[in-house]
């Protein structure tokens, strides 16, 4: 039975490196993107209150409207009956009968002016929701304006990336079940406590990538042998040497071109 070829650890740190290429792929491809998807997202619900808004604005007017129409009713029928009670006025056959129509009349005519007075009470509230509903109309085309530029924006970007980041994803998914599970998550630990998630960088200049720690000269030599892995003792990066490094570099920058 044949044994089962081990992975030397130059294999691994390529295939590190190359995970890490793919994964600062991804993180560019949605730094482009930004904070555009969040303020897509606020316009819309900042749009969609704004509807809300104006739908209850106009229920309000419609109940306003059925209640001025009440109050028309009930001055009709105050006016009918003030002519009625006028009419029986003529027809009574003393003082208290005559009094006593006198005093429904001034009733009536008490409803009436209380009718009018919260009509006028209700047309005042009418003007002043119809302002605020045209300053709401006025607000809500300037934010759907936006809200259109913002989501054309972002589908362009979506257009444009999208299909590479689907790629891109399932690369990295990919590449990551064929490194063992100790480094992944080594890598993913230190990938999310590091700046722009860089968690393996080639020596440049006899530092480590991504900061200004010199590394000593025997430390670069081991690197550069691509025994065993080692790391920056200042940032806990995995580091590979700048030879490695410029050919998997190409190598993936092939892989990129396809994806596009």
């Amino acid at each position: 039975m044949a044994k089962k070829t081990e992975v030397t650890v130059e294999e691994k740190l390529r295939a590190l490196f190359d995970l890490q290429l793919i994964d600062s792929r991804i993180d560019e491809i949605r730094n482009v993107r930004g904070e555009l998807p969040l303020e897509v997202e606020d316009l819309e619900d900042e749009v969609a209150g704004m509807n809300t808004r104006l739908d209850k604005l106009s229920s309000d007017l419609e109940v306003i409207e059925g209640n001025i129409k009440d109050k028309k009713n009930l001055i009709d029928e105050a006016k009918s009956l003030i002519k009625k009670y006028t009419s029986q006025q003529d027809n009574v056959r003393n003082n208290r009968e005559y009094n006593s129509l006198s005093k429904e009349i001034e009733f009536q005519e008490l409803e009436i002016q209380l009718a009018e007075k919260h009509i006028k009470e209700f047309k005042a509230q009418i003007e002043q929701k119809n302002v605020v509903i045209e300053e709401t109309k006025e607000r809500l085309s300037a934010r759907e304006e936006h809200l259109k530029h913002k989501q054309g924006e972002l589908n362009e970007i979506l257009s444009e990336t999208e299909k590479e980041e689907k790629s891109l994803i399932k690369e990295s998914e990919k590449y990551e079940k064929n490194i063992e599970e100790r480094l992944i998550k080594a890598y993913k630990r230190i990938r999310t406590n590091v700046k722009n998630g860089l968690a393996v960088v080639p020596v440049e200049r006899g530092a480590s990538g991504g900061s200004f720690f010199t590394i000593p000269p025997q430390v670069q030599m081991e690197i550069a042998s691509r025994k065993k892995i080692i790391t920056d003792e200042h940032s806990g990066r995995i580091l590979v040497d700048p030879e490695l490094a410029d050919e998997e570099r190409e190598k993936m920058e092939k892989l990129f071109t396809k994806m596009k």
